[in-house]
């Protein structure tokens, strides 16, 4: 049982980027999903978030209107689109299980993260 996150890199300030969560060993759809990021030295925070069943969401202010997540079910993956991206965005971004309300991002288990760089 695992979660697999990917699809992070190096890319320009106003770029784009679409990170991938995916399960193995059971139905992502069964739970809601969260992204979370960290810089070193900060404690991790809540980026964004899906609900198991009927695909509700919840953004962070600092993702509003720039990052859209969504699940493909039968990829058994959750996505994390980042458009507009800026320096600030720069971190290890982790995917996890979530317990509870999805606006609580509380996080059951937590996969491996990738690591996002934005810079010029």
């Amino acid at each position: 049982v695992q979660l697999q996150a990917s699809g992070g890199g190096l890319v320009q300030p106003g770029g784009s980027l679409r990170l991938s969560c995916k399960a193995s060993g059971f139905a992502i759809s069964t739970y809601g999903i969260g992204w979370f990021r960290q810089v070193p030295g900060k404690e991790r925070e809540g980026v964004s978030s899906i609900s198991a069943s009927v695909g509700n969401t919840y953004y962070a202010d600092s993702a509003k209107g720039r990052f859209t997540i969504s699940r493909d079910n039968g990829e058994n993956t959750v996505y994390l689109q980042m458009n507009s991206l800026k320096p600030e965005d720069t971190a290890v971004y982790y995917c996890a299980t979530l317990r509870g309300a999805i606006a609580t991002m509380r996080a059951g288990f937590w996969g491996q993260g990738t690591q996002v760089t934005v810079s010029s």
